[in-house]
């Protein structure tokens, strides 16, 4: 049955008290928001983390994308360092990996064309990662909708939540968008861009054939299967005709998404063998990946490849082409005018190719951990973050590892092969 196109009208008014007050709000559990939320717990803030589903990594783990795309250029050296490094390494702590045999001590002695590459345990890094952030003093808070920022003049005073036990304020100095698609920066007013995304969506099964193959190679990961709805790839390949792409910041669009999918994968699972197979889990979030992002002071393009930026905060690497090299300005994290609120990871301001290079695993983890410092180092100067100092936030950055520009001799003197990170969906 259909509902009317119109109804009632509702007029709401309430005043909130504050349900806490924070140095650093972060709105979204991904793995850019606890990366930005564990770099600022790291400096000494007081950081709250809020996550609408119950449990931590975003698409990386409730999306079930849990795959760590190339962190290095295809020849056997390591590009993205840092906290992409620590957390690649917690996430094969303690389950399955595919890392490649000549990355399994770090950075391989001699070149190879093995990428640094790995599938993982979703549900035991989602722990893990919790035990991190909680181990660095920082409150996490499961099961809370993102409502609306309370905003003066471009200035975010802190985040409406709503939960099971109602609606609440939290205050924040600095406010951090990691929800993956700019919710709290479009609700604030900042300049966004939305994105396309293609007819892509699967789960996570299990067959007997690969429980045969899991068994043959004492491999868990090779007992897995991905049922998929749609199939189309990042570059639109597969994508049926009549399918216009999602932009996937509407409730409308999101059920659209979801359910054509849904439906889509029964449908193709209905001519298997019931005894063979089986599907524990659906992704727990909209597949989607591109949905909107910041219009930030700087936007990263494919252009960009090999181009030095004096803002730069950290190098990243091209999932499908090996040697390609970017280095990430400081502005696709911020706005002029809006002086504590900033974004990390899908939603960084980057578009065409730019986008897809900057928004995966890890260089969404990079963004994070850069984000979450910048808003430490703001409240220890007592300034906007597009004021924050970018040598202090380099120097800070280069002291984990990340390498904040490339060396010229990286480039190659041919042409960037193509190297497909992995043959399945978009990642």
């Amino acid at each position: 049955m259909m509902g009317k196109d119109a109804g009632m009208t509702v007029h709401l008014e309430e005043t909130l008290t504050a349900a806490g007050c924070y140095d650093v709000l972060v709105a979204g559990g991904g793995l850019s928001g606890a990366a930005a939320a564990l770099s600022a717990g790291r400096c000494g803030k007081r950081v709250l983390l809020i996550e609408k589903q119950c449990s931590l990594g975003g698409l990386a783990t409730t999306g079930l994308v849990n795959f760590w795309v190339p962190l290095c250029n295809g020849r056997g050296r390591m590009i993205i360092r840092g906290m992409a490094e620590e957390l690649l390494k917690l996430s094969l702590r303690l389950g399955f990996d595919t890392l490649p045999e000549e990355w399994k001590q770090g950075e391989p002695a001699q070149p190879t064309n093995e990428r640094c590459v790995s599938w993982f345990s979703s549900g035991l890094f989602a722990l893990e990662l919790l035990r991190l952030l909680r181990e660095n003093c920082v409150d996490v808070l499961y099961d809370a909708l993102i409502s609306q920022p309370v905003m003066a003049d471009g200035h975010c005073e802190g985040l409406i939540i709503d939960g099971k036990s109602g609606r609440k304020f939290y205050q924040g100095s600095v406010v951090i968008d990691a929800t993956g698609d700019a919710q709290v920066l479009a609700q604030a007013g900042v300049p966004t861009i939305e994105g396309d995304n293609y007819f892509t969506y699967y789960g996570e099964g299990i067959t007997l054939e690969g429980c045969r193959r899991a068994l043959e190679t004492g491999n868990l990961f090779n007992a897995y299967s991905r049922p998929f709805g749609g199939t189309a790839d990042l570059h639109g390949r597969q994508q049926p005709a009549e399918k216009v792409p999602y932009h996937g910041v509407s409730m409308e669009t999101i059920n659209a998404y979801l359910q054509e999918n849904q439906l889509l994968m029964l449908k193709k699972e209905e001519r298997k063998d019931r005894w063979a197979r089986g599907i524990h889990m659906l992704p727990g979030m909209p597949q989607l990946r591109t949905a909107r992002r910041l219009d930030g002071n700087a936007t990263l393009t494919e252009e960009d490849c090999y181009r030095h930026q004096a803002a730069s905060i950290g190098t990243i690497c091209d999932f499908e082409r090996r040697d390609c090299l970017y280095e990430v300005p400081y502005g696709v994290l911020i706005r002029d005018g809006f002086d504590n609120l900033m974004t990390c990871g899908r939603s960084a301001s980057a578009s065409g190719w730019g986008w897809d290079v900057l928004r995966v695993i890890p260089p969404a983890v990079l963004t994070g951990q850069a984000a979450g410092l910048a808003a430490a180092l703001a409240l220890d100067a007592g300034c906007a973050v597009s004021d924050v100092p970018i040598h202090t936030l380099q120097e800070q950055l280069g002291k984990t590892g990340v390498i904040i520009h490339f060396d010229d001799a990286w480039k190659p003197a041919s042409e960037p092969e193509d190297c497909a990170a992995a043959v399945e969906g978009h990642i």
